[in-house]
């Protein structure tokens, strides 16, 4: 049973998403079935649900087609999955398709499938078009894939008794002529349940729900994307076009029917949410990698290691995995990135407001400082070169204007004192070997003066990343653990 508590929060959230909840969804049911919901989530995991998560998870049984738009860090993955367990134990669905980004087939779904809803079977359709067939066929509860990932096996999605897609991050499907939106569309019926989430709908213009809407509910737009703009956009010049007065309204009605929970109206989410995103490493920094993984194992068989040389070469694993190693002469051997920056992209334009990207190495900063000024996102960088002068107009503008709205930093220098409020997401890009710069960089957006909760995210894409992501989760200092660190990489 629910607390007095709990259930004054339930009805608080549910009336706060009151507006984007379809009209058939009464606040009756959502109250009725709320302890089936944190049956779910205590049974099989031990996890209390918050009460948003509730919600959530009771909108979606009842609608076959729907779209989640909770923010990033309201743990909508859970709802998603707790939803789709109800629909499984009702034996109305058979199994689920979960398409997402690489980045988090494996540390979001995955993980989040074992530790939700521990006893369902769980394969990630990844590799030849051969690997995927193989792993579709194997009957698991879940399937995860790709999104460029579903053309390749196409067929063999139809076959495949998928009575439930879950498209997360769905923005990726506003273009309705691009092929992986056809290839959806085309493997969608009309039994087919589909819920799309994402915290950032239709975040770079009206016309982006176009798609999205045409995927779940086609009455809701006219049949073509150019009638669609001229309903929420109006032409300025023959290159530009902007927003009509109107035109949320019209997007509101597209994009329906939905749910929404911002982290504000989530009152009992924690104040920072961690989250890592895996990133491919390219062919090349993987042939480096392994090479200089080599060197440490020769060098171990030759000499007794010692914790600088065991940190030197642990560094230039590191280096390596961001994008830019330095040799012995101090010159700068660049990585290809993309892989790594596309997984960058996709937390900034999921992120409804500003964001921090922390870099260690100051020759990839300027690297990715290119890349995101080509991509037309307003950036700007501090590290050891920006003078004190510039720093603090840097800091200012960033506080208190509309740009830069992306701020590319080398953690030691602006780890301490710095207010930087007005992002509410942080990106470490790689880790650092500091506990204390750590902490106190994730702090320069959790201070007094935040009125957003907090998003902390850390790419990762190689195994020593991953074991100092570790070793900064539990609080362990990396310096004093640096040879057994050293043994484990060469092992």
């Amino acid at each position: 049973m629910l607390t007095a508590k709990q259930q004054d929060i339930i009805d608080e959230a549910f009336g706060k998403c009151r507006g984007l909840v379809h009209t058939n969804y009464t606040e009756t049911n959502a109250n009725t079935t709320a302890s089936n919901n944190t049956a779910v989530g205590t049974k099989e995991s031990g996890y209390k649900p918050f009460a948003h998560q509730i919600v959530t998870t009771d909108f979606l049984v009842t609608h076959k087609k729907a779209f989640c738009f909770n923010e990033q860090g309201t743990g909508k993955t859970a709802a998603a999955l707790w939803a789709a367990e109800r629909l499984i134990q009702r034996g109305t669905v058979r199994r689920v398709l979960v398409i997402c980004p690489l980045s988090i087939m494996d540390s979001a779904w995955r993980e989040d499938i074992k530790t939700f809803i521990s006893h369902r079977t769980v394969s990630i359709a990844y590799g030849t078009a051969k690997v995927r067939s193989k792993i579709l066929s194997s009957k698991t509860d879940f399937v995860i894939i790709n999104y460029d990932g579903m053309k390749i096996v196409e067929d063999d999605i139809r076959t495949s008794e998928f009575d439930l897609i879950i498209v997360d991050e769905a923005t990726h499907y506003k273009n309705a002529q691009t092929v992986r939106w056809k290839t959806l569309n085309r493997i969608m019926t009309d039994d087919t349940r589909l819920w799309m989430l994402t915290g950032t709908p239709a975040a770079q213009s009206p016309v982006d729900a176009f798609g999205l809407a045409k995927l779940v509910n086609s009455a809701n737009v006219p049949r073509s994307t150019s009638v669609f703009r001229d309903q929420t956009m109006r032409r300025v010049t023959n290159f530009k076009w902007v927003p009509r007065d109107y035109a949320n309204k019209i997007v509101h009605k597209a994009l329906q029917p939905a749910i929404r929970f911002t982290k504000e109206e989530c009152l009992d989410l924690p104040p920072m949410v961690y989250v890592k995103r895996e990133v491919e490493l390219t062919r090349q920094q993987k042939r480096y990698y392994a090479e200089l993984k080599t060197e440490m194992i020769v060098q171990a068989g030759s000499e007794e290691i010692t914790a600088i040389n065991a940190a030197v070469s642990i560094n230039k694993l590191l280096q390596i995995s961001a994008g830019a190693v330095y040799t012995d002469n101090k010159v700068a051997l660049e990585f290809d990135i993309k892989n790594r920056y596309n997984v960058l992209r996709e937390v900034i334009d999921e992120s409804d407001k500003k964001v921090i990207i922390f870099v260690p190495y100051k020759h990839v900063i300027q690297v990715l400082s290119q890349k995101l000024i080509a991509d037309g996102i307003n950036s700007a960088v501090i590290s050891g070169d920006v003078s004190s002068t510039d720093r603090t107009d840097i800091f200012k503008r960033f506080q208190t204007t509309p740009n830069p709205r992306v701020l590319v930093i080398q953690p030691r220098t602006a780890a301490h004192g710095v207010t930087l409020t007005a992002a509410n997401t942080i990106v470490w890009w790689s880790p650092t070997s500091s506990l204390e710069i750590y902490a106190q960089a994730n702090a320069r957006i959790h201070r007094a003066g935040q009125d957003h909760k907090c998003t902390i995210v850390k790419l990762q894409g190689s195994d020593v990343e991953s074991r100092y992501w570790s070793l900064l989760d539990t609080k362990t200092d990396i310096h004093t653990a640096m040879i057994d660190l050293y043994k484990e990489m060469i092992d």
